[in-house]
């Protein structure tokens, strides 16, 4: 009697015991599920927004290269192979922007860096009003880069610009600054020197700051100047810093557009009458939005691309020969 009146009240309890037994394995189920697959949920629309605006748009160029195709009819493509890449590398205005290219960004990498090395020294040490040195050169890289170019072209004007006038003081005549060759590329390069000096003393000066004082304390006990410390110390423990600014420097130059394109006024895609500032973002804007010619424009694009490439090649290279020197 006993034994089949529990075999009963365990039947009844059964179904009721797996009722209740349900929401928590649903529980159980979605926790294992959030612990999962939230990770990848979050970082989900950063892959979205790249593939839709920085894969696609890279692919779709790679293939345009490959075709003869106008922007007055995007949609009609003549398969054409390696033609528009084989007739760069015959074409003189591209060899043209290539060597202004590498020219600006060489008068506009090397100053720069060099510049920020010791403006960041200077702040590395306790100065009055740190901050506000620190917020001063943010300021122009927070500039619009077409304020900051129209105020350096009225500097650079040939008749009442204020640079010729500083020049004319000194005994020097008028300088053509946007006609002249070598004016012009010094001009731009100067556009940029001011806008990224601040930005990567900034960079600079958080890399100095990771340096043990200790070391600083042992050099100073051993009688080494400030000079000898920066030489010494510095530079060496911002070794990988510097490399790293000299490789974004040198993608920026690459990519230099928005300065040379206004600097040269109302043809500013030509980068002056002669061509003579003319860099590889120039020649592709004047080529895709200037002449239709997207096929060239899109080789040109991906020539820009496989030199980044190869400067990317060139950086893990140099990092890898600066670990094994350590």
């Amino acid at each position: 009697m006993t034994a089949t009146t529990t075999a009963v009240e365990g039947a009844e309890a059964g179904p009721a015991g797996r009722d209740r037994d349900r929401p928590a394995a649903w529980r159980s189920r979605l926790y294992r599920w959030d612990l999962r697959y939230s990770p990848y949920a979050f970082v989900a629309p950063f892959f979205a927004f790249f593939a839709a605006f920085g894969l696609f748009p890279l692919l779709y160029t790679g293939w345009a290269s490959l075709h003869r195709v106008e922007l007055t009819a995007p949609d009609r493509m003549v398969w054409v192979g390696a033609h528009n890449y084989l007739r760069l590398l015959d074409n003189d205005f591209f060899w043209n922007a290539l060597r202004n290219t590498v020219t600006i960004g060489v008068l506009s990498t090397v100053p720069q860096l060099l510049m920020a090395l010791g403006l960041a020294h200077l702040l590395h040490y306790r100065l009055r009003a740190a901050t506000f040195w620190r917020v001063a050169l943010l300021t122009p890289y927070a500039t619009s880069v077409a304020a900051a170019t129209l105020v350096f072209v009225l500097l650079y004007g040939r008749d009442y610009g204020l640079v010729n006038w500083a020049l004319g003081t000194l005994g020097v005549g008028p300088v053509d600054w946007q006609n002249g060759t070598w004016s012009s590329r010094c001009a731009v390069s100067s556009i940029v020197i001011w806008r990224w000096t601040g930005y990567n003393a900034l960079i600079y000066l958080a890399a100095m700051q990771a340096v043990p004082d200790e070391l600083y304390e042992s050099a100073a006990l051993d009688g080494a100047s400030r000079g000898r410390q920066f030489l010494h110390i510095t530079v060496p423990a911002l070794r990988p810093t510097i490399l790293f600014t000299v490789v974004v420097s040198t993608i920026g130059a690459t990519q230099l557009f928005g300065e040379p394109l206004l600097f040269g006024g109302a043809g500013g895609q030509k980068g002056g009458a002669s061509h003579q500032f003319q860099t590889l973002g120039l020649y592709l804007y004047e080529q895709g939005w200037f002449y239709y010619h997207l096929g060239r424009a899109s080789a040109v694009a991906w020539s820009m691309f496989l030199l980044l490439l190869l400067v990317a090649a060139v950086n893990v290279l140099i990092a890898r020969r600066l670990r094994k020197d350590r």
